[in-house]
């Protein structure tokens, strides 16, 4: 699977495997339904940058939490 090109499957893998790094709890924030497929760039540069950190600070979960929020369609 090749998560630089975007597609829906490719959104999901993102969204499931931010929420397990980031240890969300509310899975519904990761709904891919609620996310566009135009954003997608963004959502992998979120995703690049959690994948190449180690463990994240309460701090650092908590802004990229927040980030996912922003990406999120209105």
């Amino acid at each position: 699977m090749d998560l630089d090109k975007p597609s829906q499957e490719n959104l999901k893998v993102l969204l499931k495997q931010l929420g397990d790094k980031l240890g969300v709890a509310n899975r519904i924030l990761l709904d891919e339904k609620d996310y566009d497929l135009n954003r997608y760039d963004d959502l992998k540069f979120l995703y690049d940058h959690v994948s190449a950190s180690g463990k994240l600070s309460p701090s650092e979960t908590h802004a990229f939490i927040d980030e996912l929020r922003a990406v999120r369609k209105s």
